[in-house]
């Protein structure tokens, strides 16, 4: 069975970091994507980052965290990382990380139909 679980959350002021992780269990897949997600109350979810993790990392980025966000993966390759700097108010919401097997070598998706195991999400806040 396929386990996600988010850590690293908090309540940060503007302009601080945080460090988002994503441990993972359970699976087998040959070609793993991740991706972090987040979702503000009465906001549709948004996909902010994914990582395909075979080899040499592909990573994609909203344009809303380019620059700010970094998608990583651990050696173990087991845990993947958001590390969040220069954070703003409105990257407050509740992050979630979800896993798929991918296609192929892919630039990997930010849709969030596309997943298929999902965490149980942790709350991030940054006040202004």
């Amino acid at each position: 069975q396929v386990q996600l679980v988010e850590s690293g959350g908090g309540s940060v002021q503007a302009g601080g970091s945080l460090r988002l992780s994503c441990a993972a269990s359970g699976y087998r897949f040959t070609r793993p994507c991740v991706g972090w997600f987040r979702q503000a109350p009465g906001k549709e979810r948004e996909g902010v980052a994914a990582i395909y993790r075979p080899g040499a990392s592909i990573t994609s980025y909203a344009d809303s965290v380019e620059g700010r966000f970094t998608i990583s993966q651990a050696s173990a390759k087991n845990t993947v990382y958001l590390q969040m700097n220069s954070l703003k108010p409105e990257d407050t919401a509740m992050y979630y990380c979800a896993a798929r097997e991918c296609p192929g070598t892919v630039v990997p998706s930010r849709r969030e139909y596309d997943y298929n195991y999902w965490g149980q999400g942790t709350q991030v806040t940054v006040s202004s």
